[in-house]
């Protein structure tokens, strides 16, 4: 794998070499995932404080930041514990004020403000029952020492156990043992965006001469966030490269499924299905490996799209396997694909954990022999007994919760599987870069034909009994509703109770065999059950948590009742809404909410009011929450950046990306000058994975 550079040991070294830092402190700043040098340097400062020089407390009005000159009076030492230790002082121009000391030792005191001696104080002044007092210093210096105060000076991000001053002297030492790096920008993008060198960067980033230099647009600022991003983008396009330059095998479609399957759809399909079966047969026809992600909004169609993917697979003689988060999705894709596929002699099997003994075995056997085209199944297929033939495509669902190592797995089932990966979670460009940068992407932007619109009203709680009276109109026609319950945070215990309180006041009024209950710690045999009669018709209304979020079809379901809206995320109002307006019935969602709605809660539920496009909500929960939580950072895989900031420089991301496979296509082993310094900034980075895919000379 090759070894770290030595130009970078200094700042991979413990905290403990720097001046001034222990064991306990080095501790502290793990807390904030502060673990060497490198991590101080990249810790930007995220405020300031500009320290005024005055000759005067008076000179400008209270309270406010001063800097000036004192004599010491005396000292009052505390009567008692607890109360603060008060030092008198005068200023020049012989207005008296104190200095204020909680917890301090009174010695410690004494050697600091030696009475009769002239000392620079810099500090928060404020009046206190008239009289004006600095409580806690932030500086005491000699005369010797004023010229080291900064007129503007940084303040760093902290942790409990760590002061400003230690933090300020820790930066300044690991910037000190920084060095000097060849530039790995190319130098025309950095002339074009005026952005000085890294070494020059860092400097000017971490001695802000005002607030106005801790904005994210400044050059030095977007310069340290482009090389974050660059990193992530090379070790994507590494991945990328690696994968594309193991052999996949090309597999030609003959037509004889996919013509019959297109032929028989009651509906044609949109351009954007038609422009992505293009794009994955093209992939498919390549030697080179196929890693495509499949992006479509809440009932775009991306099925069909999988479905012909594999049709060609089996066509060219391999075999194709689809994967789903849950059983219930699983389950369901299956029936869709066979019901899809009816009239071809296609053999499809489902496989998932429950799958036990003979059937098991049968189903194993089918595979191994390749009589079994597709199969559809959970994560039960990543086990060790499950051999395939000829897999050749892998079909991924919902899984924006895969990162890209576990991606890389999956294609270890067959020799060079193509790999297709579908989300119906729209994802703001930005974030889909940084999480799927290694991929290609194929988007789906319209909705099939035949797909209603779907009516959005936003109901106060109060009103519940119109909304069950506008749902029983809507059952008596022979629909049937979705009722999901609020989300509780606080607690699971609570969120169950709430829905089971609803499903018993359901069937109180609709009847008991009316009402299913769907909830996440039921056993998975009686959420299918359950699932199974809304499927089937046989119960009309469907109370759930938001388990049902994610791809259940039921077209039938014309009426989505979301209790407690409020509560809910963007992206999960989107999904859930989705699953209504799936047949040829004219649709509603009612958003319920809790009086009175705060500011966001308001402008989440008048979005989804306004619009069901799918990436522009996602752009706005964007904005409204932060990258982090818009795909569930623990889950996503999503990279966390030091400096980088994904909801205002999503621009960046997209230059890094282009640039970063630029210099692969060019440079494929990184051998060239700037090859060469590309590898600094991985091994400075940590992208220790990255380096692992390339021949590290």
């Amino acid at each position: 794998m090759g070894t770290r550079p030595e130009i970078l040991f200094p700042l991979f070294a413990p905290l403990e070499t720097l001046s001034g830092i222990g064991p306990r402190t080095a501790q502290s700043l793990g807390a904030i995932d502060i673990s060497i040098p490198r991590d101080l340097v990249l810790t930007l400062p995220q405020s300031g404080i500009r320290r005024v020089q005055v000759g005067s407390i008076y000179e400008i009005p209270l309270p406010a930041t001063l800097t000036l000159e004192i004599i010491v009076q005396r000292h009052i030492v505390p009567p008692a514990r607890g109360r603060p230790h008060r030092i008198e002082v005068e200023d020049l121009d012989g207005n008296r004020f104190f200095l204020v000391y909680f917890h301090a030792r009174g010695d410690y005191l004494d050697r600091l403000l030696p009475v009769g001696q002239h000392r620079t104080v810099s500090g928060k002044v404020e009046l206190y029952d008239g009289i004006a007092q600095m409580t806690h210093p932030d500086h005491v210096l000699k005369a010797a020492d004023v010229s080291d105060l900064r007129a503007f000076e940084p303040i760093y991000p902290l942790t409990h156990g760590v002061t400003q001053k230690t933090m300020s002297k820790a930066v300044l030492a690991s910037l000190d043992r920084t060095p000097e790096f060849a530039e790995w920008i190319d130098l025309s993008l950095r002339e074009k965006n005026t952005w000085p060198d890294w070494h020059t960067a860092l400097a000017l980033a971490h001695d802000p001469q005002a607030m106005e230099d801790l904005s994210e647009n400044t050059p030095p600022r977007r310069r340290l966030a482009y090389d974050e991003l660059f990193a992530h983008q090379l070790t994507l396009a590494l991945a990328r490269a690696a994968r594309r330059d193991k052999p996949g095998k090309a597999s030609m479609g003959t037509g004889k499924l996919t013509d019959p399957v297109l032929a028989e759809l009651p509906y044609r399909p949109t351009s954007a299905q038609l422009r992505a079966i293009s794009e994955i047969a093209g992939d498919l026809r390549s030697v080179k490996r196929m890693n495509r992600l499949l992006q479509g909004d809440v009932g775009a169609g991306k099925t069909l799209v999988a479905l012909v993917a594999m049709l060609i697979v089996v066509e060219a003689g391999g075999q194709a396997v689809l994967m789903a988060p849950t059983e219930v999705l699983a389950r369901q894709h299956f029936e869709s694909l066979r019901e899809m596929s009816a009239h071809t002699d296609l053999r499809i099997e489902v496989l998932t954990g429950r799958d036990k003994g003979k059937v098991r075995t049968e189903k194993l056997s089918g595979l191994a022999t390749g009589d079994i085209n597709i199969l559809v199944g959970t994560h039960a297929v990543f086990q060790k007994d499950v051999h395939f033939q000829d897999l050749r495509l892998s079909v991924i669902d919902e899984q924006h919760r895969f990162g890209v190592r576990e991606r890389m797995q999956l294609g270890q089932k067959g020799q060079g599987v193509d790999v297709l990966v579908m989300t119906a979670t729209p994802i703001p460009r930005s974030l889909a870069l940084a999480s799927y940068g290694d991929m290609d992407v194929s988007i789906l932007d319209e909705k099939p034909a035949g797909r209603q619109p779907i009516t959005t009203a936003l109901i106060s709680g109060s009103r519940l009994d119109e909304v069950i009276a506008h749902m029983a109109g809507a059952l008596d026609a022979g629909h049937q509703a979705y009722w999901v319950c609020p989300l509780i945070e606080e607690s699971e215990t609570l969120e169950l109770t709430a829905a089971e309180e609803r499903f018993k006041a359901l069937r109180a009024r609709f009847g008991e065999d009316a009402v299913a209950l769907v909830h996440g710690q039921m056993p998975p045999e009686e959420k299918d059950e359950a699932m199974a009669g809304f499927q089937s018709g046989a119960r009309k209304i469907l109370v759930a948590t938001t388990v049902i979020e994610v791809g259940v079809d039921v077209p039938n379901a014309s009426i989505m009742v979301i209790e407690g809206a409020e509560r809910f995320g963007l992206a999960q109002l989107h999904q859930l809404r989705g699953r209504v307006g799936r047949g040829s019935a004219k649709s509603s969602c009612l958003l319920m909410y809790t009086s009175p709605l705060g500011e966001t809660a308001k402008r989440r539920l008048e979005l989804m009011r306004e619009t069901q496009d799918g990436f522009r909500i996602a752009e706005v929960d964007l904005e409204m929450r932060g990258a982090g939580d818009v795909i569930g950072t623990a889950q996503s895989g999503l990279p966390r950046f030091r400096i980088a900031d994904l909801e205002h420089q999503a621009g960046l991301m997209e230059i890094a990306r282009d640039d970063a496979r630029a210099l692969l296509t060019k440079d494929p082993e990184l051998n060239t000058a700037r090859g060469q310094a590309a590898r600094v900034l991985l091994w400075l980075m940590g992208q220790d994975q990255a380096i692992r895919l390339i021949s590290v000379g």
